[in-house]
């Protein structure tokens, strides 16, 4: 077998590849006899079917077979081998010209490969960067003590009904001279919060209602004929329209939410058990949880920037356009012309970083293994009790939960990268020059905002 490789812009590659007769006939040979053990011929025992048989009914398409697995196998050694930097995948050569595996070897088959351009960089102590440091300052910790409080308060009976209170009664369906409908809608305990009414005289029949209060409101108008009238009424969504009369609302309890109070009861839900013993002490803790948690922001804006950084210094790079564009055509065939041009310089971009981040890694002697895609998926598992307000989670319920995250293909790709990136930003901020610039976590997502506008 005879390969060769020629690429003398150094990005758009033609890959050669000859098999003679030698290369693949005794493989041939070899799967037909499994098939003379395996065939099922009338007239003839098992294994003893005549082998001149066998070749004729099956010889050309296991030639074709086994020819294209060595070509398979062929290519994919000499790239690995060659280190050939590819873009992509290789794709049969336009200059191919047919090939009848029915005729005797040699057989030549040409690809086309898009190679990745050639390009070097190096970071020092004199490359330097942005570092945005955001500051948890006492605003932001009395955000994160409010928001703890609102999380554990709960509701309790008020006497007058104020703005967000919560109103239980008893709901009756009037007819038009305002009597209790005979086999009309009857919901005892139904819930009502005036302040999502939709409709400002609807919502005033609520001010300063007290248990005890006979309220007649109109469903329909109250939530402007929404979905909310199906599932205060609990009817079927389709038929919340047969019901646009008035409605009587005997008040039976009106809840008012309390925040619950910053004490031990508080720092024990929140904590755990006695892990925290004074406000100052949750004060220092939230703060604490708070620079954990923006320092994930911190460095993935580090990297956007870094990201910038080298694209400036690397420079444009050259492409083979018209190939990069036929592998984005194999990779997206249910797309037309228009889509893979519009996209183009897009996906190029992202394929420069993609590059970029690569030598970076490599030089760094950056490599993910599955115990950091593992640390990732428990992070992500983390953070997401952490919206919750679930600070004290067990490892047990964390780890359960990256187990389930990790089911999924796609999402361990993602995690992978995930990986890729932080272990990254990890070498790299040791290695340059940080510029670390204060701010807060408002102007923060301001500027990150603004730029993705």
């Amino acid at each position: 077998m005879k390969v060769s490789f020629d690429c003398p812009d150094k990005i758009n590659g033609l890959l050669t590849v000859t098999i003679e007769e030698d290369d693949f006939k005794n493989d041939v040979e070899k799967e037909l006899k499994n098939y003379r053990k395996r065939a099922n011929v009338p007239g003839f025992r098992p294994g003893m079917v005549p082998m001149g048989l066998i070749r004729r009914q099956y010889g050309n398409a296991v030639k074709m077979d086994v020819v294209n697995n060595k070509l398979s196998e062929e290519v994919n050694k000499y790239i690995q081998d060659n280190k050939i930097n590819m873009l992509g995948m290789p794709l049969g050569s336009e200059k191919q010209t047919p090939v009848d595996l029915e005729k005797d070897a040699p057989y030549t088959f040409m690809f086309d490969i898009a190679v990745a351009p050639e390009f070097d960089i190096e970071l020092s102590d004199k490359d330097a960067i942005d570092y945005y440091d955001i500051t948890v300052d006492d605003k932001l910790v009395d955000q994160q003590v409010d928001g703890f409080a609102s999380r554990f308060g709960a509701y309790q009976k008020a006497e007058e009904y104020k703005e967000g209170d919560v109103l239980k009664g008893d709901l009756r369906e009037l007819d038009a001279e305002g009597n209790t409908k005979e086999g009309g809608v009857e919901i005892e305990g139904a819930t009502v919060m005036p302040q999502y009414l939709k409709d400002d005289d609807q919502k005033k029949l609520f001010e300063g209602a007290k248990a005890g209060d006979i309220i007649t409101f109109n469903p329909y108008k109250a939530y402007a004929g929404g979905a909310e009238v199906a599932t205060l009424l609990k009817v079927e969504r389709e038929k919340k329209d047969d019901y646009q009369g008035d409605f009587s609302y005997q008040i039976t309890e009106v809840q008012h939410f309390e925040k619950h109070a910053v004490d031990q009861e508080l720092f024990d839900q929140v904590f755990g058990k006695d892990e925290v013993k004074d406000e100052k002490s949750f004060r220092e803790k939230i703060a604490e949880g708070v620079k954990q948690q923006l320092a994930t922001d911190e460095d993935f804006r580090f990297l956007q920037d870094l990201r910038k950084y080298a694209e400036e210094k690397v420079g444009q790079l050259t492409y083979p356009e018209a190939l990069l564009k036929r592998v984005l055509k194999e990779n997206n065939k249910d797309k037309d012309d228009e889509f893979i041009n519009k996209n183009y310089e897009a996906s190029l971009k992202d394929l420069t970083w993609s590059l970029i981040k690569n030598k970076l890694a490599e030089k760094a002697e950056v490599k993910v293994n599955d115990d950091d895609v593992k640390n990732v998926a428990r992070e992500i598992a983390r953070a997401q009790f952490a919206q919750y307000g679930m600070q004290n989670v067990g490892e047990e319920y964390v780890n359960n939960y990256a187990e389930e995250l990790l089911k999924q293909r796609d999402t361990v790709n993602q995690f992978a990268e995930r990986a890729v990136d932080e272990k990254l930003v990890a070498a790299i901020k040791p290695v340059v020059k940080l510029n670390h610039k204060e701010i807060s976590l408002e102007d923060f997502n301001k500027m990150v905002t603004a730029e993705q506008a």
